[in-house]
């Protein structure tokens, strides 16, 4: 496996894992107050069902987490690129 197909795979691992995610906060927000869409629970602050859900806390954060790494590996990747090119 080469160094492209690498950083595609953990890419694409990523994405996934955070599509999955994403369908999980979902649910558990709407289980808490059903009818939310999914653009809804980008302001949760707006919900108080959700602010003071210790479980959709956890689970939107692990989302969070998710995107982050996905941010950094993306940067990382175009980093070494442009080193390339250089």
């Amino acid at each position: 496996m080469d160094a492209k197909e690498l950083w595609g795979n953990l890419d694409g691992y990523l994405e996934k894992m955070i599509t999955q995610q994403r369908a999980k906060v979902l649910r558990i927000a709407r289980e808490l107050r059903p009818g939310l869409t999914p653009e809804d629970i980008l302001n949760p602050q707006d919900y108080p069902q959700l602010v003071g859900d210790h479980v959709f806390n956890y689970e939107d954060g692990l989302l969070a987490g998710l995107i982050s790494a996905q941010i950094a590996l993306r940067a990382e990747h175009r980093r070494v690129v442009d080193a390339d090119e250089a």
